[in-house]
């Protein structure tokens, strides 16, 4: 009687394609070229924290609606209230009002986010130039601002006509902005060029 053999197969990492991507090659990559020894040296995307700010519309309800629809529609998540925690009179603030909405992405929906925001939000922006090189703090994490949320196609025409702007922050555990910008730039983001 003979006995068939199987081969045991090594499944596929599934999930997002850019976490797959960072680990099987861009972390690899960024040790090679940032001259780093230890994998756990290498830049990492900790999260990403995409939030709007009120503003004036504070006690205006349909543009709060509109802004929690668009953040639960982007992001795929219940967006968090930002509430002041000091009165500044020049702004008519009081402690404890609210003034924006926040999403916290982590792990798969965060990778998800980023890998849609690069290869489909960025090149539907009309004259772009890429994103600029010097929105980057100290501790290497990076911000982007829209001035309309109309560029994410998950939103509808009718939930853009209230327009409002947004700002998407990644947190990235390196040690300077420059690993930053290399993670940033193997991800795909379109940094415009400088001017020699």
């Amino acid at each position: 009687m003979a006995t068939a053999t199987t081969s045991k197969k090594v499944p596929a990492e599934t999930g997002a394609r850019l976490r797959i991507q960072y680990n099987t090659t861009i972390a690899k990559e960024l040790l090679k070229e940032l001259d780093l020894k230890n994998f756990h040296q290498a830049p990492k995307l900790e999260k990403v924290v995409v939030n709007i700010g009120l503003g004036k519309a504070k006690d205006d309800k349909k543009i709060l609606e509109v802004a929690i629809n668009t953040l639960r529609k982007i992001t795929g998540q219940q967006p968090v209230e930002t509430i002041a925690k000091n009165s500044i009179a020049g702004f008519k603030l009081r402690e404890g009002n609210k003034i924006g909405l926040k999403v916290t992405l982590r792990g798969e929906r965060m990778y998800e986010f980023t890998d849609r925001l690069i290869s489909v939000v960025l090149p539907r922006l009309r004259d772009f130039h890429g994103v600029s090189a010097k929105a980057f703090d100290r501790q290497g994490n990076y911000s982007l601002g829209f001035t309309d949320q109309s560029v994410f196609p998950e939103l509808t025409f009718e939930e853009t006509t209230t327009v409002h702007g947004l700002q998407v922050v990644f947190v990235i555990n390196s040690k300077e902005p420059a690993h930053s910008r290399a993670l940033l730039e193997k991800f795909g983001m379109p940094f415009e060029k400088e001017n020699k």
